[in-house]
């Protein structure tokens, strides 16, 4: 630098060191980014016991507005305007929350309600049933056992093989389909689909 001023070859190295710090931040940026994706997605994608349940606040930023108001205000979907009411796709109904499976395809049926009917849980021990008297109504409320997300009502039901129906809210629900059930971490259920 000569009497206070810069000259082009300093310009171009300066220019050089300060495309390269921006660079450094842009790649230092991208990666630390890829890293929280991984991170949600190993949160959310499969299931896993010891995860722990997230916060409320957290799951209010990670699910829809309708899935929240079902599973931790105790909503209700409209009947017959929900994902799941008349699907009939072979695979397994997991918590929105936790990832765990709950409800197999083959134990759905169509008990005319406009809302997922079930006849039974994957196991019994995977859901909490107790007393709902909300709307002036006795009935009673099924909720997931582990992440405590309210799913729907447990009625008693001819129509079903079991004498019950679980007639559930879509938005409790992920709907993981056989065929991607090993490469979203569901290998391990596959056998729950086997007919019996």
């Amino acid at each position: 630098m000569y009497g206070g001023r810069i000259t082009s070859e300093e310009k171009s190295s300066l220019s050089m060191y300060i495309g390269v710090i921006i660079a450094v931040v842009l790649i230092a940026g991208g990666v630390y980014i890829f890293f929280l994706e991984q991170k949600e997605k190993k949160e959310t994608t499969g299931f896993d016991p010891n995860r722990p349940i997230p916060s409320d606040a957290v799951l209010k930023r990670r699910l829809k507005a309708e899935e929240y108001f079902v599973v931790r205000e105790g909503g209700t979907q409209t009947p017959f305007q929900n994902d799941f009411w008349n699907s009939d796709r072979t695979g397994i109904y997991v918590d929105v929350i936790t990832g765990e499976p709950l409800f197999t395809s083959l134990d759905k049926f169509d008990g005319q309600i406009g809302m997922p009917t079930f006849s039974k849980p994957i196991s019994k021990d995977l859901v909490i049933e107790k007393p709902d008297t909300s709307n002036d109504m006795k009935r009673i409320e099924i909720r997931a056992k582990r992440s405590n997300a309210h799913l729907g009502h447990l009625f008693s039901d001819p129509k079903s093989p079991t004498g019950q129906s679980y007639a559930v809210n879509s938005a409790a629900f992920h709907f993981i389909p056989i065929e991607v059930m090993k490469s979203e971490g569901y290998e391990a259920f596959l056998s729950l689909l086997e007919k019996k």
